[in-house]
């Protein structure tokens, strides 16, 4: 059997040692007879994998006590609208910047519920930066404050957070979760979808400042009510089970492969050093977001020529580099460099970059 490569922006690739194990477990997980997809959420069999999953989550991600911790379906997008029928219920007020596709859905959905209001984009420039804030722009009493942390799509990553004083910062961290540390008390909500980082497509994880749950709109669905799945300790309904056994197994590898999250934020910028280092200096292919602003996660770039891009994709594949090419709104290429991806995918993908350039440059 031979592995390719797998730079695919989500879902995405996951750690070797994690698909061993779980195809190891896959006709019996210990010694219960039974797969872990096979298993009842209510036996004390799979309770002991979620609550080591969510302690492990807590741990890793120095997860304060005042915080709950949500095991949920329907990905970052329901997110969209579970976070607005929850928090905006003061003012009816949001404050939104615009850094990409998925934080101009967030605000689109918020703006169904209430006064949604942008306060800085980068679309003039296709969202290849952070815009610079003026907290004069801030609603003073907005119900909160929304960011998408890293743009999949785009490249862009923020580094230095908004002050918005006691307005909740709510951030979609769904392209960076477990990729470096992140101070959960700076924020009222973080949320992922965990098909990039975490474990297979299915889970969306919610970690929700307990003093924000409990006050949803009337209208509120049973199912978007933050209160009904903290209640239920994720288990209102049947949760997505094998993704959560899933991310157990990523979280024990991380903490056994690197033991901190600041451990693997430098292995991180090793490796997306390697990719920016040769942009830098190539003479054909050329990043697309401003250096101050770059993502650890995902590597966009063009060559300048779509005739280029389209045949680097091509024969990129064809070498075991797949999922190469650019999202379909921006063209070019991008190379998701995911805590899972080895630092030998990295060095290879520049290999043939250098060797793709002096054949076609």
């Amino acid at each position: 059997m031979s592995r390719v490569y797998n730079f695919s922006a989500g879902p995405s690739m996951l750690p070797t040692p994690v698909l061993e194990t779980a195809a190891k477990e896959m006709l019996e997980f210990g010694i219960t007879g039974q797969s872990v997809m096979e298993m009842s959420h209510r036996s004390k069999e799979y309770q002991a994998i979620f609550d080591e999953t969510v302690a492990n989550l807590r741990e890793v991600m120095n997860i304060p006590e005042n915080y709950e911790v949500l095991m949920l379906q329907g990905g970052a997008s329901s997110q969209f609208a579970m976070v607005p029928l929850n928090l905006m219920n003061k003012s009816h007020k949001a404050d939104f910047v615009i850094t990409g596709q998925w934080a101009n859905k967030a605000y689109k959905e918020a703006a169904r519920y209430g006064e949604a209001n942008i306060v800085a984009s980068s679309k003039d420039k296709t969202f290849t930066y952070i815009p610079k804030l003026n907290p004069e722009t801030f609603t003073k009493d907005a119900d909160y404050f929304h960011i998408c942390m890293n743009n999949t799509i785009y490249g862009t990553k923020w580094h230095t957070l908004p002050e918005t004083g006691n307005v909740p910062l709510v951030a979609d961290i769904s392209s960076c979760i477990l990729s470096e540390p992140i101070d959960v008390s700076k924020f009222g909500i973080l949320y992922a979808g965990a098909q990039k980082n975490v474990a297979p497509a299915g889970l969306t994880i919610a970690i929700v400042r307990k003093d924000l749950i409990g006050n949803a709109m009337d209208i509120t669905p049973t199912m978007f009510n933050y209160k009904t799945h903290a209640d239920g300790n994720s288990m209102f309904n049947t949760p997505p089970c094998y993704p959560i056994y899933i991310a157990g197994l990523v979280l024990k590898w991380i903490k056994s492969e690197f033991g901190t999250l600041s451990e693997i934020k430098k292995f991180n910028e090793e490796k997306a050093g390697i990719i920016y280092n040769f942009l830098d200096n190539s003479k054909l292919f050329k990043g697309t977001v401003v250096k101050e602003d770059r993502s650890l996660m995902n590597i966009p770039f063009i060559t300048g020529s779509e005739e280029l891009d389209a045949k680097f994709v091509k024969e990129s594949k064809e070498a075991g580099f797949v999922n190469l090419k650019g999202h379909r709104t921006v063209g070019g290429m991008r190379a998701s460099v995911y805590n899972a991806m080895p630092l030998e995918g990295a060095k290879e993908l520049v290999k043939f970059m250098d060797k793709f350039e002096k054949e076609n440059a």
